[in-house]
């Protein structure tokens, strides 16, 4: 589903990926772990057509993004990607509701279809008695929780997180961690995550372990 193929970045005479090889399957939980500075988040912004690596190939249900230009690349990744950030990333002048249907809007969807489908995963999300509030009334479970439901409106092939959990207490992080498992039992999504939180690696489906710039193992979960 996704595939990358001899990926190299650098920035100025500092390189970050060095000949990345990774095949994602169709509703896989996928963990990418490894020290700062091991060039996590640099191979999940190429993963997320945000960047465009120096060499190699990204290829996406089957589209090589790399061959598009940049109004068709910024289509499909509002079509087929879903981003999850530390800190929500949610405006502040707009409701949950309305955060959530953002993308649908730019998706070209009416204002009945996104507020239907933003309705209905914020209740799947446990927030229906939350739609109208702002980010600064809501939780920062709460606000995660929007923010996988603004990444989930557009029905995308697959969800890119970083450190999603990080500013989460211990509560709301084990919530956040069994949303993404239900997520993929309920809807098959598929999910890449970076993280340096060792129980959320030890139960996805693989764990990919970099070190500088390389991918120096990929192991199974325990589950």
């Amino acid at each position: 589903m996704i595939q990358l193929k001899q990926i190299t970045k650098s920035f100025d005479s500092l390189r970050v990926l060095k000949g990345i090889d990774l095949f994602i399957e169709k509703g896989e939980i996928v963990s990418i772990v490894g020290p700062s500075g091991a060039g996590k988040t640099t191979l999940l912004q190429i993963m997320g057509t945000l960047d465009a690596p120096d060499t190699g190939l990204v290829c996406i249900d089957g589209v090589e993004t790399g061959k598009m230009k940049e109004r068709a690349l910024s289509a499909f990744r509002n079509k087929h990607i879903g981003f999850v950030f530390q800190f929500h990333q949610l405006l502040p002048e707009f409701t949950a509701l309305e955060n959530v249907m953002i993308p649908a809007f730019i998706a070209g969807a009416s204002g009945k279809q996104a507020e239907s489908r933003a309705m209905e995963l914020l209740d799947y999300m446990g927030l229906k008695q939350r739609t109208t509030h702002k980010p600064n009334e809501l939780s920062g479970g709460e606000k995660q929780r929007v923010a996988v439901a603004r990444a989930l409106v557009n029905h995308p092939s697959v969800i890119l997180a970083d450190e999603p959990s990080g500013s989460l207490d211990t509560q709301n992080k084990e919530e956040l961690h069994q949303l993404f498992f239900d997520l993929r039992k309920q809807f098959g999504q598929t999910f890449v995550i970076v993280t340096h939180d060792e129980g959320l690696s030890r139960i996805t489906d693989r764990t990919i372990h970099m070190v500088d710039g390389s991918i120096v193992e990929a192991v199974p979960g325990v589950l």
